[in-house]
């Protein structure tokens, strides 16, 4: 029979078999679930906005400073001495060729007209007695009735009088223009200014005086410059094949109010000046742009933008996009296993907001906009299309964000 300490001893044996074999056990599974909670916890690649590479034809526009001036400009001037008597016009509005803009006092012209017409009616008088005269003496002399000495002076006096008839109607020919002289006219049709002279002024008294100025505004001319620089860097860059013109047609242009609004209608290139400024090394160019509701208006400073130039195989990249050192300018591209690599480029202007890119990159190529914070030395990214800020993704999807 065992003894009554053995029992206890092996109880406490059996207790102590049974908490290492637990203290294993929870060991065990400590180090087996260590691995799955490490790999839950790896965060995912980071996502970025993207643009891929579409190469197509990019207008290369330049913006230059301006200055508007009306198409046609008429001085009215006062060609009739005289008193004004009235002003049938109302200051800044629009007038018709031929429209009746003044009067001046015509009395001593319907004086001088009338004058000239009875002149004239004297001369027609003495013509037809002076041509009966000469009418009766030619069969006369004939016969020696008359002597030749009388019938040449009756054709002489025909002659006299027909030369005191076209003096006579030249007197009134001139009488009449003079009277009309003092209706003064619109030259041209366009928009009145503000009249110069107010009724009783004594005008066109020695020299033409100017009464008003007419402007036509519809259309508008708006002159600008470029450097002469310029205009040889874009000619070397035909010659050389790396642009090509803006295409057969006429070059189209735009105009930027001062406000930094763009005027809704668009302007035609109507000429190069052959010439340069030797003080400013500028040559002048000159648009002409349509004006029917008399927005735009004369003297007013203004920005042109032109295209002169077409960039083959280019693309248009958001400002953000591109890092401008002195060195050049690069952007990052995401190849296809998400990782990222600066890319040399070539940039050759800007338009609209975006700068247009003309060697470097090829189709198909994704270039970051942003995200560029989430980048890690070695780590890759997850691409996503890229979308102007305030833009709605397809299916409701939240756009990415700009950094």
């Amino acid at each position: 029979m065992p003894s009554s300490l053995s029992l206890p001893r092996s109880r406490a044996a059996k207790t102590l078999v049974a908490i290492a074999l637990t203290a294993l056990i929870a060991a065990c599974g400590q180090k087996d679930g260590a691995a799955p909670a490490a790999g839950a916890g790896a965060p995912p690649p980071p996502e970025v906005g993207v643009i891929t590479v579409a190469l197509g034809d990019i207008g290369l526009v330049n913006e230059l400073p301006g200055r508007l001036e009306a198409s046609r400009v008429a001085e009215v001037r006062a060609r009739a001495a005289g008193i004004l008597q009235r002003r049938l016009f109302r200051e800044g509005s629009e007038v018709k060729a031929g429209q009746r803009l003044f009067q001046i006092d015509s009395a001593p012209y319907q004086a001088t007209l009338q004058s000239a017409r009875a002149t004239l009616a004297r001369a027609e008088a003495n013509l037809t007695q002076a041509k009966a005269l000469a009418d009766r003496y030619g069969p006369l002399v004939k016969e020696n009735a008359i002597s030749q000495q009388e019938y040449a002076n009756a054709q002489a006096a025909q002659k006299q009088a027909e030369a005191d008839v076209a003096a006579g109607r030249a007197a009134v020919q001139t009488a009449s223009i003079n009277l009309g002289y003092a209706n003064v006219t619109a030259p041209i049709s366009g928009r009145i200014g503000r009249a110069l002279v107010t009724e009783g002024a004594l005008v066109g008294q020695g020299e033409p005086t100017p009464l008003a100025v007419i402007q036509q505004i519809n259309p508008m001319y708006v002159n600008f410059t470029q450097s002469a620089s310029e205009v040889y860097r874009l000619r070397r860059a035909f010659q050389s094949g790396s642009l090509k013109g803006a295409g057969d047609q006429v070059a189209h242009v735009k105009i930027v109010l001062e406000d930094g609004s763009v005027y809704g209608r668009d302007g035609r290139l109507l000429f190069s000046d052959l010439t340069v400024d030797s003080a400013t090394g500028q040559v002048t160019l000159r648009a002409e742009v349509p004006n029917p509701d008399g927005v735009l208006l004369p003297g007013l400073y203004v920005r042109v933008r032109i295209e002169q130039a077409t960039a083959g195989n280019a693309l248009l990249l958001p400002q953000q996009a591109v890092t401008r050192t002195a060195q050049g300018d690069s952007v990052m591209v995401v190849d296809g296993e998400g990782k990222v690599a600066p890319r040399n480029i070539t940039v050759r202007g800007q338009q609209d907001g975006q700068w247009v890119v003309t060697d470097g990159l090829k189709a198909g190529d994704q270039v970051m906009v942003d995200g560029f914070q989430k980048l890690q030395p070695g780590g890759t990214v997850k691409p996503v299309p890229w979308q102007k800020p305030g833009e709605k993704k397809p299916n409701g999807a939240t756009p990415s964000k700009a950094s």
